[in-house]
């Protein structure tokens, strides 16, 4: 063990690993890169955390930079959740619900919870954190947070940052943050501080200030772009009141470590009634988009019908695909939650029937009987693992935001790069919040399929781009997509981003290399060759 891991196993109630195992299993995430850490802490309390941080800010003071990583478990998709320094493991130890206030609706939880897990517990008071994604089964609380992730039901309810109330963060140098929204006169105050918080209050006030026309301009339309740090705009209100919080909500720890968090919650209906549809063609589904749209759905959700294909080739079945003539050219699913039974039926008769116009089959259902037809959306689990011994399907371009008057230009754009590269792109869009994914079918131990995966990001984002969209609707930039993403920023707003990044963290302390641009080769060096999804077999089907 090192003088650093051994002088930390001293100093915290957690634990401490440079085993050679440990660190190989932290190395990865669920993106295509591979980085091994020094060492691998697992925390028990927030102390735990603010004295690693101390300890690397005085290590940065000396000249060292031992950077710091936190990770839930592991399932972030852009290479946010692996570095090179100390990688902070927090479901080991830190993962309860630490109190719920059924009145305001609030639950304060530890970072490493398991997403699916804090819902489940929400049920039992009727209540719900709708936001949460979908992989929530697998995933952390705190990791939806620092990716200000979204799931089926955002279209409605909108992303995390919606959800999120205060937090408590570790600063890059030790210092424990909990953070609201204070009044202009609390705000002098915190300026006033000759301390770490003080400063940043200091500068990032002033920063917002000096920025504040630019910002109004470039970055306050911005609404589904989750690129660097865009929220910067919902800091400052108006009324001179700020707040951290939405700042530090999708960060993905390059501002400060999110240990705790107080979350809002809300009585979500038990109840959906679902319509489904099947189209001989995809230019039929997205013609009738906009009418389902009109009718306020709690999800609208747009299958490319090559993602049925893919899955019926492998032995599945589904019965909105079964029509007379036999052809599949794209899906839809739409859903309703509406508390008032008769208003959720009602609605849902009028998308049937709107929905019977065009489509070759219709099939509706109610209550618990739309469970069988919300298993549609697990068709897209066939592409994540796709047959063939060397294939996989990694998440390279998923979560772009697109507007919806440009989503048929953009589908028909997909459809000529992904003829270009000679690899299958079907896209399938939440068509509530325009957010698309699509994972392109590769074999990474051959050099061209390698050589695929940044010349398709780099096409891919200008694709999205040229259509008013932005490569991060969902998530975080992390690693991987950050070269490609910030391209498309305008200079001014790349400094504003370079700018917050220095004032949370000088020494470049916190996962360093997320969110900032790095050079190919480096990615390049970092790629695996044996990327898979088998951590995900529980909750994936396989052959």
């Amino acid at each position: 063990m090192s003088k650093v891991a051994a002088y930390l196993q001293e100093h915290i109630l957690g634990e401490v690993s440079t085993n050679a195992s440990v660190l190989k299993a932290m190395s990865t995430d669920a993106s295509v890169l591979e980085i091994t850490p020094e060492l691998v802490i697992y925390p028990r309390v927030t102390n735990d955390i603010r004295k690693v941080a101390r300890f690397a800010w005085q290590l940065a003071e000396k000249g060292h930079i031992m950077g710091l990583t936190a990770r839930g478990s592991g399932t972030d998709q852009t290479g946010a959740a692996i570095g090179g320094g100390a990688t902070i493991v927090m479901p080991a130890h830190m993962n309860r619900i630490c109190e719920f206030d059924a009145k305001q609706k609030l639950v304060r939880v530890q970072a490493g919870l398991n997403a699916g897990a804090l819902n489940e517990a929400l049920a039992l008071h009727g209540m719900a954190i709708p936001a949460l994604p979908v992989s929530q089964q697998y995933s952390t609380v705190g990791g939806a947070v620092a990716n200000n992730a979204s799931g089926y039901l955002s279209g409605l309810y909108g992303d995390m940052r919606n959800w999120v109330h205060q937090v408590e963060v570790v600063l890059a140098n030790g210092d424990v943050l909990q953070t609201q929204r204070i009044s202009k006169r609390e705000l002098s105050k915190k300026k006033g501080l000759q301390t770490f918080e003080g400063e940043i209050y200091r500068n990032l006030d002033n920063l917002i200030e000096d920025s504040k026309q630019m910002m109004t301009d470039k970055l306050a339309d911005n609404v589904r772009d989750n690129v660097g740090y865009a929220a910067i705009t919902q800091v400052k209100q108006k009324d001179g009141s700020f707040d951290l919080t939405p700042l530090l909500v999708g960060s993905q720890g390059t501002l400060g470590i999110v240990s705790e968090m107080i979350l809002k919650t809300e009585f979500v209906s038990t109840s959906q009634s679902v319509v489904a549809a099947s189209f001989t063609t995809k230019e039929l589904a997205r013609d009738v988009l906009d009418q389902l749209r009109a009718l306020y759905p709690v999800f609208l959700e747009y299958f490319d019908g090559a993602l049925f294909d893919n899955a019926t080739a492998r032995g599945k079945k589904y019965d909105i695909c079964k029509s007379d003539d036999g052809l599949v050219g794209a899906v839809i699913l739409v859903g309703f939650d509406d508390f008032n039974e008769h208003a959720r039926l009602r609605k849902a008769k009028k998308a049937a029937k709107l929905l019977e116009a065009v489509a070759s089959k219709v099939l509706r259902a109610n209550g618990t009987e739309a469970v069988d037809l919300l298993a549609l959306r697990d068709v897209t689990t066939y592409a994540i693992t796709p047959a063939g011994r060397n294939m996989s399907a990694p998440s390279l371009i998923d979560g772009a935001y697109v507007p919806f008057r440009r989503s048929e230009d953009f589908a028909k754009a997909v459809e000529a790069l992904a003829a270009k590269y000679h690899v299958e792109l079907p896209l399938h869009g939440r068509m509530l919040d325009n957010i698309y994914y699509t994972r392109p079918v590769l074999e990474l131990q051959k050099v061209g399929d390698k050589q695929k995966i940044f010349k398709l990001l780099d096409e891919y984002t200008k694709v999205v781009d040229a259509h008013g969209g932005h490569i991060i609707g969902e998530a975080g930039e992390g690693r991987v997509k950050a070269r490609f993403a910030h391209a498309q920023l305008d200079d001014e707003v790349a400094a504003l981003f370079t700018s917050v990044k220095s004032i949370f963290d000088p020494s470049g302390i916190l996962n360093p290399g997320v969110k900032q641009v790095v050079e190919l080769r480096q990615l390049v060096s970092e790629l695996r060759s044996d990327y898979d999804t088998t951590s995900l077999a529980s909750y994936s089907p396989a052959d």
